[in-house]
């Protein structure tokens, strides 16, 4: 099931959504109130969310883990017939906004195409909270349910997903599970989003201008930054807080998609071509897509969704490794 060619139409369509981005304000880390208001307005949005989920005869399950003391929140959605895999998700936000809701409409859709039942992990945001605890809290999730702790889904096939911050913090949660090798090798696959792979910053991130789309590109290094106080690029490279310096060896196949106009290409395409010395690994760099653009009303993202979801499908109804 190859990624068919990409259309002329839909290039054509994808600059016409462009010029609207052009328009927006770029997404920028430079203190922790807008952050904290942004999250404020998200929370408000996601009221009476559940409606979504009852159209469809689904309904969300909160449920709070441990592990090794820390409680962890999970979003679980589960289909209506036999579950046959589960969906590790991970959302997105620049690690200081989001939360598991706000990957409903996604998850909605794997679950129903897909047969499996999603566990959007509730992270902790780095507004207030170092980001080796928010890996800490990924970490946990991922042993929780690929361990003996969790019985409903026991067995079943794993997919990790992640997009953005969250593909940085799957890509390192798999990595932190190479000290678990039972749990690490029932994971069948992993499908990540325009992740960030070196907390230093990749070339294309290093010489973004100023016409870069949605993220502010001139000011991702000195984001970066601030999101890891008092660490030297010595430090911010090592694995797992860099997954890109990580070693792969033991890691799922990978799908993986960036966009040419995304100042974070670099990262897709290096940690791609490293994993895929000892895996398979599928990559997609798209023409005309800035960073975020599974979320734009566009027929390239929506083709894109729906070829995740069939790579999806193949892989958890093959033979475990």
């Amino acid at each position: 099931m190859p990624f068919a060619k990409i259309a002329p139409a839909e290039v054509v369509q994808m600059r016409q959504f462009n010029k609207k981005l052009a328009w927006m304000p770029r997404f920028k880390i430079r203190n922790r109130v807008t952050p904290r208001v942004i999250q404020a307005l998200l929370r408000m949005s996601q009221l009476g969310g559940d409606k979504q989920l009852a159209r469809h005869g689904l309904t969300a399950e909160t449920r709070v883990i441990k592990v090794d003391g820390v409680a962890v929140p999970l979003r679980i959605i589960r289909p209506q017939g036999k579950i046959q895999g589960i969906v590790l998700d991970f959302h997105g936000g620049g690690w200081v906004i989001g939360n598991a809701q706000m990957d409903d409409a996604f998850n909605l859709a794997m679950v129903k195409a897909c047969n499996v039942a999603t566990v959007s992990v509730d992270y902790r945001l780095a507004v207030s909270t170092p980001i080796a605890a928010l890996m800490n809290d990924c970490l946990g999730a991922a042993r929780w349910l690929l361990g003996n702790e969790c019985e409903e889904f026991a067995g079943l096939p794993v997919i990790v997903v992640g997009e953005s911050a969250g593909a940085h913090l799957a890509a390192a949660t798999l990595l932190a599970l190479k000290a678990w090798p039972t749990m690490l090798r029932r994971v069948s696959g992993a499908v990540l989003y325009y992740g960030v792979y070196d907390l230093t910053g990749t070339p294309s991130v290093r010489t973004a201008g100023p016409e870069t789309l949605l993220l502010d590109g001139p000011g991702m290094v000195e984001a970066l930054r601030r999101l890891t106080p008092g660490l030297s690029d010595a430090q911010r490279r090592q694995p797992p807080l860099s997954p890109l310096y990580g070693d792969f060896s033991g890691l799922p196949p990978a799908l993986m998609f960036v966009g040419e106009l995304d100042p974070l290409r670099d990262d897709t395409r290096d940690i791609a071509e490293r994993w895929g010395e000892v895996a398979q690994v599928e990559v997609h760099q798209l023409p005309e897509c800035a960073h975020g653009f599974i979320h734009f009303p566009t027929a390239l993202a929506d083709r894109v969704l729906a070829y995740s979801r069939e790579w999806i499908n193949e892989r958890i109804h093959r033979l475990p490794r």
